[in-house]
This record gives C-alpha cells, structure tokens and sequence, in this order.
C-alpha cells in the first residue's frame, strides 16, 4: 500500500504539466504519475527525463526492457517489472524468459533462454545497480553485445543512462510503497 496518497484528479496539476504527463502516458495518469505530481517541479522534470528514455534513445529495445526489468527485479520493485515485462516481451523477449528473469542471478547462468549478448546486459545492470562500479571486462561485453564499436559510444552511453534511470524509478516506487496500478494495493 502506497505510504501517501496519489494525487487526485481534483488536485492535480497544474494543467499544462498533467496534459504533458497524460499526453506521454496515451492519456492516462499513471499512480508513479499521481505520486510524483506532489511536486510539480519533480514531475515535470521527470516527464521529460523518462520521456527521452522511453522514446529517443537509439539502443535495441529488447535489451533496454531486458535492462529495466533485471534493475526492477534486483531492486525489488514488482511495479516495475508488471509495467516492462509485457514491454520486454513485445519487443522480442520470450516468456519464458520473461519468468526466468525472476531471479537475475539464476538467468546469468541460464544459456538455454539468454543468449551471451542479453547475458552480457544482465551482468552490466547487475553490476551497476549492485556495486555501481562496472569492471572492465563486463563493460567491454556489454558495449558489444550492444554494437561495439558499430554503434560508436551513443550506445554504452544509453544504456548506462537507462540503467541509471531505473534505478531511480525502481527506488522512487519503492520509497514510496507504490506496487500496483490497483486502487488500494
């Protein structure tokens, strides 16, 4: 149960902002959205922050969902890995691997549903949002399973950025008790 009260319709605002913020979202708020609008500052900076990531970053969309949804896991953040792992699957992850990324350790190890490149970005999200410090040979692998250097530096750089944007999504919901887009949960 959320430790505050989302933001109400009645509330919320100022109208520019949440027409921005439902305009990103299809139309909706979201509770994340209810929750950040307690500030508007925040929520604004915000909207356009994760719109950015969501939508003109270059790196391949499967392997940035299957970013989101290891930080999500390895922060413990349930609504998080609700709202991307249909978006992983979509983009091309299978659900089988979908379930497997319940534990992230457990799917390093799993040749048979990740193969070495998704392997490689599981590893990078696991050392940047446990230890924050990436080791050589796991950046190395991760810049090629990404496009080395095909790809140039724009793509280490998203994802890293996406990485690191999760990690403060996944530790906002968490704060704050947010688990379900369910009134009362």
């Amino acid at each position: 149960m959320p430790r505050i009260a989302p933001v109400s319709d009645e509330k919320a605002g100022p109208p520019d902002l949440v027409a921005a913020i439902r305009a990103r979202r299809g139309g909706t708020l979201l509770t994340l959205d209810r929750m950040l609008l307690h500030s508007p500052g925040l929520a604004k900076g915000w909207n356009a922050h994760l719109g950015a990531v969501r939508n003109d970053l270059k790196i391949n969309a499967r392997l940035r969902e299957l970013a989101i949804c290891a930080v999500a896991v390895l922060n413990g953040a349930g609504y998080e890995f609700a709202m991307h792992g249909p978006i992983y699957v979509k983009e091309g992850g299978t659900e089988a691997a979908l379930k497997a990324l319940r534990s992230v350790d457990a799917a390093l190890a799993d040749r048979a549903l990740f193969n070495d490149d998704e392997r490689a970005i599981l590893e990078f999200a696991t050392e940047l949002t446990r230890r924050v410090t990436v080791s050589d040979a796991t950046f190395a692998r991760a810049r090629t399973a990404i496009g080395g250097d095909q790809a140039g530096d724009q793509a280490i750089v998203e994802l890293i950025g996406v990485i690191a944007t999760y990690n403060m999504v996944s530790r906002f919901l968490v704060a704050l008790g947010i688990e379900s887009e369910k009134p009362g949960t």
